[in-house]
């Protein structure tokens, strides 16, 4: 019952056939034009947009007063937007975001079509400043525009961080049309979940949050997101509530569900769908050309393991994820603070917070993506490359990352030496998509031994992993004196009873 409940306005029929609309006959010049006549009716669309992250890319993270959102931070595959807004804005809801001169008061701005075709023919090319690629049709998407999907969703966040699979792991294209082995709630003719499904939305504003994500939940079922200012609930416990565990044999769960995120048993591994997900990204090894003068570039088994344009990538299919404790807490490094190497010498981009006796945390499943980027060392602070597009202070152009980063950091309003250098760096991401049939869960042994999944987590004792050699060899001593005396004491019955009957 419950599944059907949340499956339902899924696969509900609109009652507006918008290709009988007047107002959307076209013909259509921009992007717009569409979304003037789409205000006609949906007068408040525009204003809700105007207050959402995926409209601003900013976010003010309430526990520690950081701005970020895509707009603000640097990551570790593609860099940052930064300078490079026209490239990047091709996954932007609006149209024209090139560079700060971008209208955000603008209700004609917003693109209405990303997020609501249905004919798999609207498409935003990278360089376009979040403009339709020439020659679509306009008129012929409104007309057939309706819910968003695993589509439309996918078409910027299965692409994340410049490809296929690149930056999550556990979302790429191959959630569009997915087996129930790959995703027990996407599965496609089964349960047959959109992205809205879990990240319900109030007035445009979607649930969810890579910058406060929830950790951790006491409350039990809440399944519908009733207000603009209710907290995130696109998380398991929001529909499968602080027991999940029916079954009696299976109620010892439910204590492992105190501690343990329901992710890291039930996605086993990440990047199983046919699609490998990028692990490592070294820009320090860009800049190499062939003999036409062009970026060189080299694949293995299919996947681009170097480009000039963007240095040198490994990748994993299939793979496990690493395993931290974690309590919804994160902080990042931000462009204008100074670097800080861990004692593996990695700068963490954004690092995760929590502890076994901080009474919010859980062991949770996570993608670890490793870099290598270019820094100032005299100020040891991350930096803001001007990468993308054909302009003569562009590394694609020019090769040259002391233009490239002079331009970046001028455009970015921050100050730079001159210098630069590459730093090993380290972002990580929660794992929540791709969950796996019960059947294919982690099994006891995978964690309870002494290499299993949980080898790093620290501050908990483990049945398996964490026994004594001592106390084990005293244990089989006793077994085995135990298994001795039994024996003895068998032969002894079975002599006497020979005896006995002499």
């Amino acid at each position: 019952m419950l599944l059907a409940l949340i499956s339902a306005p899924a696969h509900a029929v609109s009652t507006a056939d918008h290709g009988k609309f007047k107002e959307l006959q076209g013909p259509f010049e921009s992007g717009p034009e569409v979304t003037r006549a789409c205000i006609k009716c949906h007068t408040e669309a525009a204003k809700q947009i105007h207050k959402t992250n995926h409209w601003t890319w900013e976010f003010l993270n309430p526990d520690n007063k950081q701005r970020l959102g895509k707009k603000n931070i640097l990551n570790n595959f593609c860099i940052t937007p930064q300078s490079n807004f026209a490239y990047c804005t091709a996954c932007h809801v609006g149209y024209g975001w090139k560079d700060d001169t971008f209208d955000f008061t603008s209700e004609e701005n917003v693109d209405c079509l990303v997020c609501h075709d249905t004919t798999g023919n609207y498409s935003k090319p990278p360089g376009s400043a979040g403009n339709p690629k020439e020659g679509i049709d306009l008129a012929y998407v409104a007309q057939n525009i309706g819910k968003t999907s695993r589509d439309t969703c996918g078409a910027c966040h299965f692409f994340g961080g410049g490809g296929n699979g690149v930056k999550h792991g556990d979302m790429d294209d191959s959630l569009a049309v997915p087996p129930r082995k790959l995703d027990v709630h996407m599965d496609a003719v089964g349960a047959d979940f959109t992205c809205a499904t879990c990240h319900k939305s109030i007035n445009h504003d979607v649930a969810g949050s890579r910058y406060t994500p929830m950790a951790s939940d006491t409350e039990d079922y809440h399944i519908h997101r009733r207000d603009y200012n209710e907290k995130n609930n696109a998380h398991c416990r929001a529909c499968h509530g602080n027991a999940p565990h029916k079954k009696e044999d299976k109620s010892r769960l439910n204590h492992h569900a105190r501690k343990i995120a329901c992710q890291t048993c039930h996605i086993p591994t990440i990047a199983r769908g046919g699609i490998a997900t990028r692990m490592t990204w070294d820009w320090s090894t860009a800049g190499k050309l062939d003999h036409n003068g062009e970026p060189l570039q080299e694949r293995v088994e299919g996947n681009l393991v170097y480009h000039g344009k963007r240095g040198s990538f490994t990748y994993a299919e299939n793979a496990k994820p690493e395993y931290i404790w974690f309590n919804g807490k994160v902080k990042y490094q931000l462009l204008d603070e100074k670097l800080v190497p861990n004692e593996d010498g990695y700068v963490l981009i954004n690092e995760f917070f929590g502890s076994q006796d901080d009474g919010k945390s859980r062991i949770w499943p996570v993608k670890v993506f490793r870099g290598v980027q270019p820094y100032d060392p005299e100020r040891e602070t991350l930096v803001v490359p001007h990468t993308t597009g054909i302009n003569e202070d562009a590394y694609w152009k020019n090769f040259d990352w002391k233009k490239a980063i002079t331009a970046g950091m001028l455009s970015a309003g921050q100050p730079f030496s001159g210098k630069v250098d590459f730093i090993k760096t380290q972002m990580s991401w929660p794992i929540n998509h791709m969950v796996a049939p019960a059947k294919d869960a982690v099994g006891c042994d995978e964690c309870h031994s002494k290499n299993g999944r949980l080898k790093d987590i620290k501050g908990i004792y483990i049945p398996g992993r964490d026994a004594s050699n001592i106390l084990d060899t005293a244990g089989w001593s006793i077994a085995l004196l135990t298994l001795v005396g039994v024996t003895l004491h068998g032969i002894g019955r079975v002599i006497s009873y020979f005896w006995s009957k002499r």
